[in-house]
């Protein structure tokens, strides 16, 4: 069965996702990097990957994609394709927890707990350090327990961007809502109230979310 440019596209990307941080891409991150409107169109042309007998999905698993036939040249042994892994390589890392819960103190601190190495494609704009999230009140965006989310640090950002936050020395990430005498973090899940920043609390944006990697 003859590939199409975008299931080859696909292909590469799976390939080139598992030799920068051994392990496969999920359908989000797939869709995200396609272009592709909807997790749908990923499914569609992974199940048309698998029926080539290029991957091999397993049932139940987040990021369960076997590389069966990897792509001509995606194996890590040409100069050219070391040379663009390397070029589209960022070492980030890991500064510690953020919650996706409630607050929680020593998120971004200067201990580095380890470093990582990724694929900078997957990331926008580009992180410069790692959170491990504790808790799962961002879980409507995405983002649950246990993901390590990337961070662009600046102390500038928008309503209704999501943003790594600092309320009194304890850090969260949360949905910014700038009102007109208010700030709110706004969580993404119903069963967490949203935070409100008084007036005498110290408050300051510390980053930008900007993706996120998960473990399988």
């Amino acid at each position: 069965m003859e590939l199409t440019e975008t299931q080859s596209a696909i292909l590469a990307h799976i390939a080139e996702r598992i030799a920068a941080d051994g392990i496969p891409p999920s359908q989000t991150e797939i869709a995200r990097a396609m272009g592709f409107a909807s997790v749908r169109a990923a499914q569609y042309h992974l199940e048309a990957l698998e029926q080539a007998g290029a991957i091999e999905r397993i049932p139940g698993k987040a990021r369960g994609i076997r590389l069966l036939c990897p792509p001509a040249g995606i194996d890590g042994s040409g100069d050219a394709t070391a040379a663009r892994e390397r070029a589209d390589a960022l070492r980030l890392p890991v500064l510690g927890r953020v919650a996706a819960g409630l607050p929680i103190g020593s998120g971004a601190g200067p201990e580095v707990d380890d470093y990582v190495l990724l694929d900078r494609n997957i990331f926008f704009p580009s992180p410069d350090y790692l959170l491990k999230v504790q808790g799962d009140s961002m879980r409507d965006e995405g983002i649950f327990d246990g993901d390590m989310i990337g961070v662009h640090r600046t102390s500038e950002a928008r309503s209704g961007q999501i943003v790594v936050a600092r309320v009194d020395e304890e850090i969260t990430v949360k949905l910014l809502k700038l009102g007109k005498d208010c700030i709110r973090l706004l969580p993404r899940n119903p069963d967490y109230a949203p935070i409100e920043v008084g007036p005498d609390q110290d408050f300051a944006i510390e980053g930008l979310y900007c993706g996120l990697v998960r473990r399988g």
